[in-house]
C-alpha cells in the first residue's frame, strides 16, 4: 500500500513539475488523482477533503508568482501530507540506565508476538533485554511468550501461578534491575472495557515506564482513529507499531490515526518471523 500511494504521489509531483501553468482544469485533475489515492489507501474522507482544498487555494492564490507556484504547491502537499501521516520518529532507549517499555493493544493486534520481534531487535544490538508476561486473563499468553523467548534466545519472566498482573511484576522487579530494556507484555480485549482501562492506568502508575507503544493492525482501516484515540485518553501513548503491513492493508487508516493522537510510528512489522520489523 505505502509503495502505491508513494507512486501515486510521485505522480503528483510530476504532473505539477512538467505543466507548463496551472490553470483550473490541470489542478482539478491533479486533485482528483490524489483523492482516488488516498481514499484507496484508507485515508479519512474529511483530511482528504481538507488537503484538496488547501491545495486548490494554494494553486489559485493570486499573491504568488506563477513561477513560485508550483514549488509553493509541493510544499503545501509535503506539509499537509506530514500532519496526516505524520513523520518518522525512532525509539530512543535511555543511555547507561533501564527504559522501561508497556505494549498495549486490543485482542489478535499481534503485541505478543510483536515483543519477541522487538526484543530479538534490540539484543542484536548489543542490549541486554527481559521480556515480561503481565497478561494474566489470555489463556495461553504466558506459554506463547514464553515459547518465543525461548525459540530466539530471549531471557523471559513470567508467573504461572499469580493472576493479578501488578502483583506479577511486584514479584518480579528485582530480578529485572540487571537489564537495560524491559519488554513488558500486557493484557489486550476484544474492546477497551472499563476494567481494562482501569487494569492499564494501575499498571502505569506501578511501573512508570519509559515509553508506552500501541500495538495497531494494518487492517483495522477506518476504527484505528477510535481506537488509538480511547488508547490515548487512558494512558498517554507514546509511539505505535503497526502489524501486518505484509498483508492486502491499505494501512492509511492506521498511519492518519497516528498522526490524529500525535503518537509517532516507531515500527512496523512486515511478516511472521522475528526478523520481519
Amino acid at each position: 500500500m505505502l509503495e502505491k500511494l508513494g507512486k501515486a504521489l510521485k505522480k503528483f509531483h510530476d504532473k505539477i513539475a512538467n505543466a507548463l501553468f496551472l490553470d483550473k482544469n490541470i489542478v482539478d485533475s491533479i486533485v482528483r488523482e490524489l483523492q482516488r489515492a488516498l481514499i484507496e489507501a484508507d485515508v479519512d474522507i474529511l483530511l482528504i477533503k481538507q488537503l484538496s482544498d488547501k491545495i486548490k487555494k494554494a494553486a489559485f492564490d493570486e499573491r504568488i508568482k506563477e513561477i513560485e507556484k508550483k514549488e509553493h504547491l509541493v510544499k503545501v502537499l509535503h506539509d499537509e501530507l506530514i500532519s496526516i501521516l505524520g513523520e518518522p520518529k525512532i525509539l530512543k532507549l535511555k543511555e547507561k540506565k533501564q527504559t522501561k517499555v508497556i505494549f498495549l493493544g486490543l485482542y489478535g493486534a499481534g503485541k505478543t508476538t510483536t515483543i519477541a520481534k522487538l526484543g530479538n531487535y534490540y539484543q542484536k544490538r548489543g542490549k541486554r533485554v527481559a521480556l515480561v508476561g503481565l497478561d494474566v486473563h489470555r489463556p495461553a499468553a504466558k506459554e506463547q511468550l514464553m515459547q518465543l523467548a525461548e525459540k530466539n534466545n530471549l531471557k523471559v519472566f513470567l508467573d504461572f501461578e499469580e493472576k493479578d498482573a501488578i502483583k506479577t511484576y511486584k514479584k518480579l522487579k528485582k530480578e529485572l534491575d540487571k537489564f537495560e530494556l524491559i519488554l513488558i507484555d500486557t493484557a489486550g480485549r476484544h474492546t477497551l472495557d472499563k476494567e481494562l482501562i482501569k487494569e492499564i492506568k494501575d499498571l502505569g502508575k506501578e511501573i512508570s515506564p519509559d515509553e508506552t507503544i500501541l500495538v495497531m493492525p494494518a487492517d483495522i482501516g477506518q476504527a484505528a482513529k477510535k481506537q488509538a484515540k480511547e488508547f490515548q485518553d487512558a494512558l498517554k501513548i507514546s509511539g505505535v507499531i503497526i502489524t501486518r503491513m505484509d498483508s492486502s492493508a491499505k494501512a492509511g487508516g492506521t498511519l492518519t490515526a497516528c498522526a490524529e493522537t500525535k503518537a509517532p510510528v516507531y515500527f512496523i512489522t512486515t511478516g511472521e518471523k522475528i526478523n520481519d520489523l
